[in-house]
């Protein structure tokens, strides 16, 4: 027997995956009084050291975990969006960031380092429950029967609940049972990553803004993070040098420094300033959308179902949007199956639309 979902009803939800978008979907089912566990492959909970942006459609749904005061202390609310010569610096153009879009979408942009939001997110859920995440269980796939969904780990234990998300990420093993494995295709873009203290650079090195760099084959953006304690530097650059697809992979400081030759003297500072062993480098991937999510107790968000290139700053965001819309389908629907398929008729085509523009949005 299918288990119903009826607003008066418990579900005991398992998720897999403590990244971002697993934790702020828990802190969501729970503020609706699902119980739920998060299953996280890691030894640890932790973010890789890079910027992220959360845009007011994000911040909405994480201003009603309450959420907004913690990020205020944390984030930097870029000015402007400030365009300018890769070899000179010049200004091309600029328009305001900020304050105009807080005017008209009614939430902040924020600008954060990604291990202090995951913290935040993390926090949030243990407040609720101390023990949300279960840390060391690397999933290898899942069983459905009449009355739950099973999901078995590489330790040989396994978990049981009423419904299963996966949000475990671009290698998901939710995703290779319910669809196969994502197609990878790459761009002919790696992404450089580096950040490095404001207290090693000049006084007033950059004003808080999104600075972006544009050249031949490349572009350059940098903006703080931490309060403004830290510049976070992103340098796309297109290269047939195709490298491992990870946050964690460290290059050369030799590379980084020849792919941005006869860049201004902002770039150089930067490049010559940051500790030379910590580089990051990764490959850009393109994974196409895909038309089902879900099983009949069984669905995804985020990564592990529309993985998104960075040209948008929407990746992370489309996956705090997915745990908002898929608790609200589970509060609006009278059984599981039919609130899973409520809940990807309701996000495909957004973010379908997000991916794919995105992918354009490199060239």
């Amino acid at each position: 027997m299918i288990r119903e979902c009826e607003t008066f009803m418990t579900l005991k939800i398992l998720i897999a995956g403590a990244g971002m978008g697993g934790l702020a979907a828990a802190s969501s089912l729970m503020k609706a009084g699902h119980d739920v566990e998060v299953y996280e492959q890691a030894p640890e909970l932790g973010e890789v050291g890079a910027g992220i942006q959360m845009s007011a459609n994000a911040m909405h749904a994480l201003i009603d975990l309450g959420l907004r005061e913690e990020i205020s202390r944390v984030a930097v609310n870029p000015g402007a969006y400030v365009f300018s010569a890769f070899d000179t610096g010049e200004e091309i153009s600029r328009f305001n960031l900020a304050a105009d879009h807080e005017k008209l979408h009614g939430a902040p942009y924020c600008q954060m380092h990604r291990a202090d939001f995951h913290d935040i997110l993390a926090r949030r859920a243990q407040s609720v429950k101390s023990d949300v995440v279960r840390l060391n269980h690397a999933v290898t796939g899942f069983t459905e029967d009449s009355d739950g969904v099973t999901l078995r780990f590489v330790n040989g234990e396994s978990a049981r609940g009423d419904l299963l998300i996966g949000a475990d990420g671009v290698k998901s093993a939710v995703r290779r049972q319910i669809a196969g494995d994502a197609p990878a295709t790459y761009t002919g873009d790696c992404a450089w990553r580096i950040t490095l203290p404001v207290e090693d650079l000049p006084a007033d090195f950059l004003p808080q803004v999104m600075s972006v760099f544009m050249g031949p084959g490349a572009h350059v953006v940098c903006y703080y993070l931490r309060a403004g304690k830290l510049l976070n530097f992103v340098g796309l650059v297109e290269t047939d040098d195709v490298s491992e697809e990870s946050w964690t992979a460290k290059f050369p400081w030799e590379n980084l420094k020849a792919d941005f030759e006869g860049w201004n003297d902002k770039i150089q500072t930067i490049i010559d300033t940051v500790d030379h062993d910590k580089c990051y480098r990764w490959s850009l991937h393109y994974r196409p959308p895909i038309d089902n999510w879900s099983t009949g107790l069984t669905t995804m968000l985020g990564d592990s179902v529309h993985a998104t290139l960075p040209y948008l700053a929407q990746g992370a965001c489309m996956a705090i949007e997915d745990g908002a819309v898929l608790t609200r389908a589970l509060d609006l629907c009278d059984n599981i199956p039919d609130a899973l398929q409520f809940y990807q008729r309701n996000r495909m085509e957004r973010t379908a639309r997000i991916v794919e523009q995105s992918d354009a949005n490199r060239t």
